[in-house]
């Protein structure tokens, strides 16, 4: 009977188990038997007489973490102990470079120097003329801008021009205050600088993103003064626009000039593009007309049309312009005016943009030695955008036009 009551004692303590992992209980020693004389091998295991928590051997429960019961939900592992492993990467040898390419990266590295130093120098001149400083004087001012307008001058720059830009640029510096670690030579300099360069730039034209916006064909008109070189600087357009895929076709509306239609067709063997011409002395506005219809009929994407030079106070010829472009309706009116002309390519400009209206100017002959102060002086004067300048005889030598590159001229040493 304590035997009996003795196993059922010992059943509350054990752990619930399944039917199928339960064993049969071992031995019960004998009542006169001390704890000490009992053989722990003949239990089965320290979980039939323990409870859960009751064993706090560290240890232990590290052993038992390593193969969790299917009971038990597995927590993910952190992203630390996942830590993935340290994979060393070979750094690749660097190519070796021939002498002319490390003199070309060098060269490129001093302009990008240059530029970025240019660029520090003009933010760094803005603020050259303030309220604090040395007070400008009329007299030193003066002095100083004598010697830039004699500078301009020299350029080709006109007269008039010259004198309106020094005038704005005396209101703006006369009686300021500048820097002392700067010179009055150097405040005036710039302040010129900044004036021509803003004149410049409101008139620069992109011909080629203009092209893209027109429906074809597109038809160009171009006019000016005799010798200017506008048949030379036709065929040079139509070089351009052939090399961006464009289709060309020319008109020869100079019928006046001897020998302007065989210059005009000999341009166009060269190049390899559709003359449209009628005979000398023959209605020029019925020239251009033909050469239109025709580029319609083809699906040809440009028309370029050329016309008799005539000086702006031939009063007849400048009719007859008048006409020719009532029947072609052009979308650009380019006025070719000589570099070298000095105050009189304005004069010119002036007239025919009275005339017919000019809406783009293209300069010849700048290769001449010219500091080309033309294209400022009409810039100024008519504020109409330039589209390129012709700086040789060559169809590839034409330039689209850049402020930066023409105050590089207008500046150079």
């Amino acid at each position: 009977m304590f035997d009996s009551l003795k196993s059922k004692l010992k059943n509350l303590f054990k752990k619930d188990k399944d039917p199928e992992e339960r064993k049969p209980a071992p031995p019960e020693p004998d009542e006169e038997d001390d704890f000490e004389d009992l053989d722990f091998e003949d239990l089965d295991s320290e979980e039939d007489y323990f409870e859960d928590g009751d064993l706090e051997d560290p240890d232990f429960e590290e052993d038992e973490a390593d193969a969790p019961s299917a009971d038990v939900p597995v927590s993910a592992p952190s992203p630390a102990a996942e830590a993935a492993p340290v994979i060393e990467e070979r750094k690749q040898p660097e190519p070796q470079l021939s002498r002319k390419e490390r003199a070309k990266l060098a060269k490129q590295e001093k302009r990008a120097a240059k530029e970025k130093a240019r660029e520090e120098r003009a933010h760094k001149d803005t603020e050259l003329v303030g309220d604090s400083g040395k007070r400008i004087k009329e007299g030193n001012l003066d002095e100083v801008l004598w010697e830039l307008e004699i500078a301009l001058m020299e350029a080709d720059v006109a007269f008039p021009v010259v004198e309106e830009i020094k005038n704005g640029v005396r209101e703006d510096l006369l009686g300021k205050k500048y820097g002392r670690g700067h010179t009055l030579d150097e405040v005036v300099e710039l302040s010129l600088k900044d004036a021509v360069g803003k004149i410049l730039r409101l008139n620069e034209f992109d011909f080629d993103a203009w092209m893209e916006t027109r429906e074809r064909p597109v038809v160009i008109m171009f006019v000016g003064i005799n010798g200017t070189g506008k048949t030379t600087a036709i065929a040079k357009v139509a070089n351009r626009l052939m090399k961006n895929g464009k289709t060309v076709v020319l008109a020869a509306g100079d019928t006046f000039r001897a020998g302007a239609i065989e210059q005009l067709t000999i341009h166009s063997e060269r190049l390899g593009c559709k003359i449209v011409k009628h005979s000398p002395d023959s209605d020029p506005a019925a020239v251009a007309f033909d050469a239109i219809e025709h580029a319609k009929a083809k699906r040809r994407d440009v028309v370029l049309v050329d016309t008799a030079g005539r000086m702006q106070t031939n009063s007849n010829l400048m009719d007859e312009m008048k006409k020719i472009k009532k029947v072609a309706k052009p979308d650009l009116v380019m006025f070719v005016g000589d570099s070298l002309a000095g105050n009189d390519a304005v004069e010119q400009a002036r007239a025919f943009d009275a005339a017919i209206g000019v809406d783009a100017i293209m300069l010849t002959k700048i290769d001449a030695d010219s500091k080309g102060g033309a294209a400022l002086s009409i810039a100024h004067t008519i504020g109409k955008p330039i589209a390129f300048v012709s700086n040789g005889q060559e169809y590839d030598q034409l330039i689209k036009f850049s402020a930066k590159w023409m105050m590089d001229r207008l500046f150079e040493d």
